[in-house]
């Protein structure tokens, strides 16, 4: 009996909605002992309120992945088209929030 390797697939459906996507100009990442939370947000100029349109919570591990993952993208990214420059936006948020540091992307 020859049994072939089988290869880990995952069949991932997307729907219309979310296909379309959000946009979101700041992210806010704030974390406990047993998870991450990002806060994607949209900050329009000369509106003061800032609303959260997405909120993803994840496991350390799992933040780990997605920050190894985003970091070998950029750098696809940065070789196909250039290097991506740093804002150098100051947005003056106040830091604090679920149990630890706040950063902002």
């Amino acid at each position: 009996m020859n049994a072939q390797p089988q290869e880990n697939t995952i069949d991932v459906e997307l729907s219309e909605d979310i296909a379309e996507g959000t946009y979101a100009n700041l992210a806010m990442i704030a974390h406990s002992n047993s998870e991450f939370i990002l806060d994607f947000i949209r900050l329009m100029p000369g509106v003061p309120k800032a609303k959260v349109k997405a909120r993803i919570i994840l496991t350390p591990e799992h933040a780990k992945r997605l920050l190894s993952a985003l970091k070998e993208n950029i750098g696809r990214y940065e070789d196909s088209f250039g290097s991506i420059d740093q804002p150098n936006d100051s947005f003056g948020f106040p830091s604090g929030g679920f149990g630890g540091p706040v950063g902002m992307a």
